[in-house]
Formats: C-alpha cells, sequence, structure tokens
C-alpha cells in the first residue's frame, strides 16, 4: 500500500459539519466553514466519506 491522505475539497465543502462528529479519532474539525483534517491522527476507517452531501470527503493513494 502506497502514502494515504485525506483530503477535503474546500472548492465543494459548505461547512455542514456532518462528518465531524462519526470521526473515531477526532481528525476532523471546522475552521472558517470548512472540514479539516489533522493527518496525523487520521486512520482511514472512511467513517466520515458516506456522511458528506456534496462528496467533498476523499481518501487519495487507495
Amino acid at each position: 500500500m502506497g502514502t494515504l491522505e485525506f483530503v477535503v475539497d474546500d472548492d465543494r465543502c459548505y461547512g455542514c459539519g456532518a462528518c465531524i462528529g462519526l470521526c473515531p479519532t477526532n481528525a476532523l474539525s471546522m475552521k472558517e466553514l470548512l472540514a479539516i483534517v489533522e493527518q496525523e491522527l487520521c486512520t482511514y476507517c472512511d467513517h466520515c466519506i458516506p456522511s458528506c452531501p456534496v462528496d467533498a470527503l476523499k481518501i487519495l493513494g487507495r
């Protein structure tokens, strides 16, 4: 497996916060109405991805 990276598409994210409470490691938070991720906390579990109504969350490298 290569290097994984969790990304938030800032052009799509509008800050609804649906993903924040689903992260078991608290890697997601909100800043200026955008979801942001702390890469070192993300375990790439995918729990948050289906919650995004605008498909702004992705894991690269899979």
